[in-house]
C-alpha cells in the first residue's frame, strides 16, 4: 500500500494513492476523531501544524468515527461509518468499548447538521438492518 502522511501536534493524515482517499486524525486528551477529507484539506494540512489550525482545515470534511472520555460524562465512542476501519487502516482507533447503538447514531446523524455527510450511508445501513430482521 502506497500511502503518504502529513502530521502534527494532535492529528495525523493520510494519502492512500492506491484508492485515491485521504483521511485524518485528531486526538488529545478526552477525544479521538477521524474523518474522511478531501485533496484540497490534505494539501492545507501542514507538517507541524497545530491541532487547532488543522481543526479549522478538516472541520467540514465528513466525520468518520469519534471517542469522548472529557469527564463531563460517562466515556463513549460514536461510529458513524462502520467502514471506519477500511477507510482508515493506518489509524492508532481509541474507543471506550461504549459503543451508542446504531439506532441512537442514526438519530444523531439525522439530527445535527454537521453530520449531513453521513446521512445517505447510514440510512442504507438501516435499511439493511431492517430487511433482516
Amino acid at each position: 500500500m502506497a500511502m503518504e502522511f502529513k502530521k502534527g501536534s494532535g492529528w495525523k493524515a493520510c494519502y492512500d494513492e492506491e484508492r485515491n482517499l485521504y483521511s485524518a486524525e485528531r486526538s488529545g486528551p478526552g477525544y479521538y476523531h477521524l474523518y474522511e477529507i478531501t485533496s484540497e484539506m490534505y494539501d492545507a494540512l501542514q507538517d507541524d501544524m497545530s491541532d487547532m489550525d488543522s481543526y479549522h482545515v478538516i472541520m467540514d470534511a465528513r466525520h468518520l468515527y469519534m471517542d469522548v472520555d472529557d469527564r463531563c460524562g460517562p466515556p463513549y465512542t460514536v461510529v458513524l461509518d462502520e467502514d471506519y476501519k477500511k477507510l482508515c487502516p493506518w489509524a492508532n482507533v481509541v474507543s471506550s468499548g461504549k459503543v451508542w447503538p446504531d439506532e441512537l447514531t442514526d438519530a444523531a446523524v439525522e439530527i445535527f447538521e454537521s453530520e449531513k455527510d453521513n446521512r445517505a450511508q447510514r440510512r442504507k445501513k438501516r435499511e439493511e438492518r431492517e430487511k433482516t430482521k
